[in-house]
């Protein structure tokens, strides 16, 4: 695979504010954000409303429960969805997005729209590069 260089992309072709990537940049916190699996998947399955928790895994599918709570309760503490609980027998929660939360799917569907462009060379690049530790070194 012939991999071409291409000229640098700068913040103002991408219309971005100019910031500088250091240890202590705040970019940081929206590239934890989307690096956790489970977070902008939670986001984009709340994009349409309240939820229950029983609702969401079943939504989401391959989550646990523990994974599942985990993960409500960091996007809580982030202010990203708001807990309701219902005083009703048996007890009732749902999960919904906040302001905050709300304006995350924007760069969940940018990125959506990124790997339905991009995602299947990257995903046979990582192939390549697989096969390519697989193979005994001569």
């Amino acid at each position: 695979m012939t991999v071409l260089a291409a000229a640098p992309i700068t913040a103002a072709e991408v219309d971005f504010p100019p910031v500088d990537f250091i240890a202590d940049c705040p970019v940081r916190i929206g590239v934890d954000i989307l690096g956790n699996s489970w977070l902008p998947v939670i986001a984009y399955t709340l994009r349409h409303g309240p939820m229950r928790p029983g609702e969401l895994r079943t939504a989401i599918g391959g989550i646990s429960q523990k994974m599942l709570t985990q993960t409500l309760r960091r996007m809580e503490r982030l202010t990203l969805v708001d807990r309701r609980r219902y005083a009703e027998a048996p007890p009732r929660v749902e999960y919904e997005l906040t302001p905050a939360g709300r304006a995350l799917l924007i760069p969940i569907f940018a990125l959506g729209e990124w790997v339905h462009e991009h995602g299947r060379a990257v995903s046979a690049a990582l192939a390549d590069t697989e096969d390519d530790l697989d193979q005994p070194s001569a």
